[in-house]
């Protein structure tokens, strides 16, 4: 008789079989436009310019990314957001009137865009980013972001680009930091297929949640998985998510040769996040790894691409 283990085991093989087989005929059924190799400027361009807003998203685009990644929150008005933190990070935030913020406690899910818009998230140095341009910068929505961006694609004749948001949220947070995953998800989607971006758009989370309520009900958005977990395989984390994404972002330490055939075996990209010198870039390279996300967009050597 077979031990529960090994049915266990049996099952969730047979699982990511059909899982595999699955994504297959659904490349097969629509064809798939995503970059051979995805160059993607975190934040937009983290070290070079403030984060996450549009200027940033210019900058990385003027060093010829594919891909701009991003980060996600919602305003107590419900209005999507373009933020790394839940809240106004007085690392680099300032007051509207230029006063430094002392804390943490400044929520963007507890206020109201018009009010979150005043912040300024740019002129204060950032201790982590020496090279970072210190210039006077706000939260965009994600809507404005993406009209911007794309009438700057425009003008500059620029092929079109992909999108990677990520999804900011985690359990512990949830109706505190922002609402539940459903509606995050609905409120991000609603954006997202309002500007007409849906086939250009990859959308990425830590937060499983958000990752199955898409595949379960948009099957046809790209999926990134993002993970600094080590103690886990490749095989246990897509076992714990419970379908195969398109993607599968470790942070860029963990990246090996093992780890790229077992993604590869899965029909996965392997796109690792951040490296941000030109040795771990040329490394992640040499590896055969999909695609890099960097601070420092300028250290792949494009140029912007007509």
């Amino acid at each position: 008789m077979l031990s529960r283990h090994l049915i266990l085991s049996l099952i969730a093989s047979a699982c990511m079989i059909y899982a595999c087989t699955s994504r297959k005929a659904l490349l097969a059924e629509r064809p798939d436009t995503f970059p051979t190799f995805s160059y993607e400027g975190h934040r937009g361009a983290r070290g070079l310019y403030p984060e996450n807003t549009i200027h940033a998203m210019y900058t990385a685009l003027d060093y010829g990314v594919t891909t701009l990644e991003m980060d996600a929150q919602i305003t107590q008005d419900s209005q999507v957001v373009i933020a790394h933190d839940a809240y106004l990070n007085p690392k680099f935030a300032r007051q509207p009137d230029g006063q430094d913020i002392v804390d943490k406690s400044l929520l963007i899910y507890q206020t109201n865009y018009e009010q979150l818009s005043q912040y300024d998230v740019g002129s204060k140095d950032h201790p982590d980013f020496p090279s970072q341009q210190s210039i006077r910068e706000y939260i965009p929505r994600l809507a404005d972001l993406i009209d911007s961006v794309e009438e700057y694609s425009h003008q500059k004749g620029l092929k079109p680009h992909f999108y990677n948001i990520e999804t900011k949220l985690s359990a512990k947070g949830d109706g505190k930091n922002h609402p539940d995953p459903e509606t995050f998800v609905r409120m991000l989607l609603t954006v997202i297929q309002d500007k007409n971006i849906t086939d250009r758009t990859v959308i990425q989370s830590f937060d499983p949640r958000t990752l199955k309520i898409l595949h379960r009900d948009h099957p046809h958005i790209k999926i990134s998985l993002l993970t600094s977990d080590t103690t886990r395989s490749v095989k246990q984390h897509i076992q714990s998510l419970g379908f195969i994404p398109f993607i599968f972002s470790p942070n860029y330490k963990m990246v090996n040769a093992e780890l790229i055939e077992a993604c590869h075996r899965l029909h996965m990209r392997v796109i690792p996040w951040t490296a941000n010198s030109a040795e771990d870039i040329a490394n992640l390279k040499s590896m055969n790894v999909d695609g890099i996300i960097s601070d420092y967009p300028n250290l792949f050597n494009l140029k912007a691409k007509k």
